[in-house]
């Protein structure tokens, strides 16, 4: 086990470069061997009495730990006064002590944290493991599970690396990928490893495995009380202000990711109304107006006085940093690129916790889409009414009419099977069906974890979470649910820590979340307010206070780099390159993958396509070598 153990440590060095520790404890009288690794980066009490793996000297628990529980030191104040005693300065003990000496229930014991954590503590005296993500599903969790054997990490490779999991490739994980540019959860993209769901608290006792809720998504009906405007706005101002208060919490330095757009500059704004410390912003440019921000962050930094970098970089300096960001891939993605490249900065200058405003669009409605999808969800429901052979012969047609690529999307969608998932969803597909049926044909394998129902189940239940006929919120949940976990939060957690960075999303706060999803979703698009001023985010811009005009008023645009014209250009050869290697051989049909090429080289397809078969083939590559 020690060599597993090492190896798998080994793997996640970048995540910790502070500190390292392994365990291992072995109960014969009773038939289990534990062990833990550990690497660290040091944020709150810097001494080693932050080590880990932490053990509970009186009842002889064990804990590993990767997060932070911003409002630790309250619940220590009540266990303190109930006679438990600290050796430390850390939330990591007092995990620990509180989850471990729970007299009300391990659901009690999250009950009041606030933050994002994943862990895994040993019980000595009941001979179970705890693996516990926190509620939004910040940071990362995975397993893989083996008759009475269990292994789990904070990444998938890290599993792999320990030597006692199979290279092998899931194709549901596979066509999920296909499916939205990234795998969703809780698969991943390896066979047999799963993800341990947000909220949720995977039991390991006598070779068994059990996933049990502690928190989900919920949603308010349209009928909400929203009268007093202004009373609500304010609860949002305070909350959102407690959460970013909360997440200043640290014995190093705090930065914040500026992008000069509503969700980060209300951040900046937020903080300076609850904290006096240096205040470092940092953020990354690309020559070329579409991808320039650099003005809207210089105008925010200006106003709240922070000490802000502001880089701009070549194409050439992004290609040179290129290869080194698609290997912090912990599993493949379209996206996490852009993250990689500021965390570097801001990891250059010194920093360890650096601020983001992910999670604001997904909360308060910032994508264009919400604007439209009560109207969408009707037209889905209508065509999802028509008898199937009905769909079928309106697809062919309307695929047959010169409506350009929204028309054949449409005419793939009725024939499809798929008009069943929700409009969010529908949006959200990277390939259609018929190219990711042509795309697996015949490749990888099957599904003989039942996986595919897995997954429609959880759709249905994150859904059912909102089952009050507010569209508008249901769409906010499978985003938060979604999207959210499965792309953004994945990937910032991958690419920050491979510097050493600990990002932090005060935007996410389950409380604040909590308080949102109780109000309609049209209350939150603006469309009640009794002010003619409208705003996407206008709970957000208000909460923040004095946010620069222009940045309020600016177009939405995504931290997006050039990757149409890259791809055509300098990334052209190692994507053919790629392509025509064996990397992709028995995943995908390579025929099938050359046309995608072909057709996004003659402008028939989107980048992203083209992109997401170079990233997968890239990632193959790098960590299968072989798809046997």
């Amino acid at each position: 086990m020690g060599g597993a153990l090492e190896r798998g440590s080994q793997a996640l060095s970048h995540r910790g470069p502070d500190d390292k520790g392994l365990e291992v404890m072995i109960d014969e009288s009773r038939g289990w061997t534990i062990g833990f690794a550990h690497r660290r980066l040091s944020i709150l009490d810097l001494t080693p009495a932050g080590h880990q793996p932490m053990v509970d000297e009186s009842t002889g628990n064990m804990i590993v730990y990767n997060g932070e529980v911003f409002n630790f030191r309250q619940s220590r104040q009540t266990m303190e006064e109930s006679g438990v005693h600290f050796r430390s300065e850390t939330d990591t003990e007092v995990i620990l002590k509180g989850f471990g000496r729970s007299r009300t229930g391990w659901r009690e014991a999250i009950r009041p944290w606030r933050g994002m954590f994943a862990f895994g503590l040993w019980d000595r005296e009941a001979g179970s493991l705890s693996l516990v993500r926190d509620r939004l599903g910040i940071k990362p969790l995975y397993y893989y599970q083996e008759a009475d054997f269990l292994i789990f990490s904070s990444e998938v490779r890290a599993l792999l690396a320990s030597g006692l999991v199979p290279r092998r490739l899931s194709r549901p994980a596979i066509d999920s990928f296909l499916l939205y540019g990234s795998v969703e959860g809780p698969l991943t993209i390896i066979e047999g490893v799963w993800s341990v769901r947000p909220g949720h608290r995977l039991l390991y006792h006598n070779g068994e495995a059990q996933s049990e809720p502690y928190w989900e998504i919920a949603c308010a009906g349209k009928e909400s009380g929203t009268s007093d405007e202004a009373g609500i706005a304010e609860e949002i101002r305070e909350l959102t202000r407690e959460a970013v208060r909360l997440r200043t919490i640290a014995d190093v330095p705090i930065s914040v990711f500026l992008s000069g757009g509503i969700d980060s500059s209300a951040i900046v704004s937020l903080l300076r109304q609850t904290w006096n410390g240096e205040l470092r912003t940092f953020s990354v440019n690309f020559p070329g107006e579409n991808f320039n921000e650099q003005s809207y962050a210089e105008e925010v930094a200006q106003r709240y006085e922070t000490r802000h970098s502001s880089i701009l970089l070549s194409e050439d300096e992004v290609m040179a940093r290129l290869n080194a960001a698609m290997e912090a891939l912990d599993q493949p993605s379209i996206d996490g690129i852009n993250t990689w490249i500021v965390s570097e900065s801001a990891a250059g200058a010194g920093m360890k916790v650096a601020l983001s405003g992910l999670g604001g669009d997904e909360l308060f409605l910032g994508y264009q889409f919400f604007q439209s999808i009560e109207r969408d969800e009707r037209w889905r429901r209508t065509a999802a009414a028509l008898p199937g052979r009905m769909r079928n012969l309106a697809g062919l047609v309307i695929g047959t009419l010169p409506l350009g690529s929204a028309g054949l999307k449409m005419g793939e969608l009725l024939q499809s099977g798929e008009i069943d998932k929700s409009s969010v969803q529908l949006r959200r597909q990277l390939f259609s069906w018929r190219q990711r049926t042509t795309l697996l044909e015949g490749n990888v394998g099957s599904d003989s974890s039942g996986a595919a129902e897995r997954l429609e189940l959880l759709s249905r239940r994150r859904l059912g979470g909102c089952g009050s006929g507010d569209v508008i919120n249901q769409a906010s949940a499978l985003e938060l649910g979604g999207y959210l976990p499965n792309t953004l939060l994945r990937d910032t957690d991958m690419m920050s820590m491979a510097h050493g960075l600990e990002v932090r999303v005060p935007l996410l706060d389950h409380l604040l979340v909590e308080r949102m999803m109780e109000l309609p979703g049209d209350f939150k698009l603006g469309r009640r307010r009794l002010h003619p001023w409208l705003s996407a985010k206008w709970l957000l811009v208000e909460a923040a206070g004095d946010l620069p005009p222009r940045v309020v008023r600016r177009r939405k645009r995504g931290f997006e780099l050039p990757f149409d014209r890259w791809l055509r250009g300098t990334l052209r050869p190692m994507g053919e390159d790629l392509l025509r290697l064996s990397a992709l051989q028995g995943v995908l049909n390579q025929k099938a993958a050359g046309m995608i090429w072909e057709d996004f080289q003659a402008r028939r397809a989107t980048w992203s396509r083209a992109w997401a078969l170079l990233v997968l083939a890239h990632w193959i590559r790098r960590n299968i070598g072989g798809t046997s």
